[in-house]
C-alpha cells in the first residue's frame, strides 16, 4: 500500500483514536478477581489493571506494562528534536514526566520503559501506545512544532516525531 513502510502508515491525530488494534501482550485468558502483579503490584479487577490493594493469597499474573519492560519489546516510540528542544529539554522532558505520572496513576499499564538520548534530542519508548500518543501531543500543544505519527495496526506499535 502507498505511503506504507514496514506496516507502518502515516496517520493524523484523529485517527489514532479510532485504529488502535489488538496487543499481543494483553492476557489470552480471563484472569480472576482480584489478580496481582507480583513485578509493581497493580491489580486486576473488574477487567483492568489498577492501583487497588488485593489480598496477599490472591494469584499472581505479571502485567501487560511489566512484561514489555522485561522483554524491552515498546509499544510507544516518541522522537523529540530539534533545536528548540535542545534548547529546552529540561523543560520538555519535565512535562513528559509529568504526563506519564497522572496517565500511570489512573492506568498503570502505561509507563515510560526509556528515555534514551540521541545526537539531536531524545526518544521516548512506553509500555502503551495511548501513552505514547498522550506524550506527542502534549509537547506538541504546549510548545508547538511539528508532529507526526506512524502506526503499526498489526504489531499494536506507535513511532510519533515531534520537531522544533
Amino acid at each position: 500500500m502507498k505511503g506504507e513502510r514496514g506496516g507502518f502508515r502515516p496517520v493524523r491525530r484523529e485517527q489514532l483514536l479510532e485504529g488502535l488494534g489488538h496487543d499481543s501482550y494483553k492476557s489470552k485468558v480471563k484472569l480472576p478477581d482480584p489478580t496481582r502483579c507480583p513485578g509493581c503490584g497493580a491489580v486486576f479487577r473488574n477487567g483492568r489493571w489498577t492501583w487497588e490493594t488485593a489480598t496477599k493469597d490472591a494469584p499472581e499474573h505479571k502485567c501487560p506494562a511489566c512484561k514489555r519492560i522485561r522483554d524491552e519489546f515498546p509499544a510507544g516510540y516518541v522522537a523529540l528534536g530539534g533545536e528548540f528542544f535542545l534548547e529546552h529539554a529540561d523543560e520538555i522532558l519535565h512535562l513528559v514526566k509529568h504526563c506519564e505520572e497522572k496517565e500511570k496513576a489512573a492506568h498503570p499499564v502505561q509507563r515510560i520503559m526509556a528515555i534514551e538520548k540521541k545526537k539531536d534530542g531524545v526518544v521516548v519508548t512506553t509500555t502503551d501506545v495511548h501513552l505514547a500518543r498522550t506524550i506527542a501531543e502534549r509537547v506538541h500543544d504546549a510548545f508547538k512544532g511539528s508532529l507526526a505519527f506512524h502506526y503499526n495496526k498489526g504489531d499494536n506499535l506507535l513511532r510519533a516525531t515531534w520537531k522544533r
